[in-house]
């Protein structure tokens, strides 16, 4: 496969795999998507199993079943079928029977606790997670109302696994091009700390004016939604974050009253850990909430 058609299927894949993200709370409709993507159903299919090594119907259901455990955690005053309707279950049962079926409990018994274990099981599989010695009890969130943003971005499969060579590519392209006013943003689909990092859908962003032209053709480019998020500032050491994350979901949220939406939360870079020596960061993280 040459470049330039391996390049136009990566961005088909990621508008796939974007609108499945923005669309998990209603049906999603291929015929409509494929018709959007001017590309047949069965070349949609093909190209998004090449890209992604799984098929969309695969896809759908354990993002569904990941942000409903997310949902299941920080919403506690939803019930557990208005938190299936909004993960896109119209069938209370046949979400019971899918949330079994991938975490071996009930959703009312991870909500009870069960969540801990498995979270803490992600927790440990990362050689990095355990190392902080951050006390982020002192941590205070400031409520912000966020604009929409556009961006362009690399899709990593995974948390962990070649994240910094992506942001070694985007940063590769911003100094070829002299673009002087940026900024780097890490979208997280996925909560780290309830879905297997393997599995996290990790994107590195790059926002700017400059240069447009260039960024549109190397790379697929969507908006970052807007709405009314937590902003957590933090500075500290690449193996911090993770675990910091953890704390967000299963304290800081458990404490404020507050709940999270379907909206990825996101990392601004003030400085990016995964491009200096010292493995140093000072982020800005943002949690989308309602209340």
């Amino acid at each position: 496969m040459n470049k330039n058609i391996l390049q136009k299927n990566i961005k088909i894949a990621n508008s796939i795999m974007y609108y499945i993200y923005t669309h998990i709370d209603v049906n999603i409709d291929l015929d409509e998507l494929s018709r959007d993507l001017q590309i047949s159903k069965f070349h949609m299919h093909k190209v998004f199993k090449n890209i992604f090594e799984k098929n969309i119907y695969e896809s759908i259901k354990s993002i569904r079943l990941q942000k409903a455990a997310s949902l299941l955690l920080t919403n506690k005053y939803s019930t557990i079928s208005e938190v299936a309707k909004l993960c896109g279950y119209s069938s209370h049962s046949s979400f019971i029977k899918a949330f079994r079926g991938k975490f071996d409990v009930s959703p009312k018994e991870w909500r009870k606790g069960a969540y801990k274990k498995y979270s803490n099981s992600i927790l440990k599989a990362s050689n990095i997670s355990t190392k902080t010695s951050i006390d982020f009890t002192n941590i205070t969130a400031t409520i912000v109302d966020m604009p929409q943003m556009k961006s362009y971005y690399i899709r990593n499969s995974g948390y962990i696994n070649n994240v910094k060579e992506t942001w070694q590519k985007l940063y590769t392209l911003v100094l070829n091009n002299k673009v002087k006013k940026y900024k780097m943003v890490a979208l997280l689909h996925d909560n780290p700390t309830i879905t297997e990092l393997d599995n996290c859908q990790y994107i590195a962003c790059i926002i700017t004016d400059e240069k447009e032209e260039v960024f549109t053709q190397r790379l697929p480019k969507f908006k970052i939604s807007d709405g009314v998020y937590a902003k957590f500032d933090l500075q500290g050491y690449g193996e911090d974050i993770l675990r910091f994350i953890h704390w967000v979901y299963h304290d800081w949220l458990v404490d404020s009253e507050y709940e999270t939406t379907t909206k990825p939360s996101f990392i601004v870079y003030h400085k990016n850990n995964y491009l200096n020596e010292e493995n140093l960061f000072d982020i800005s993280y943002y949690l989308s909430i309602k209340f």
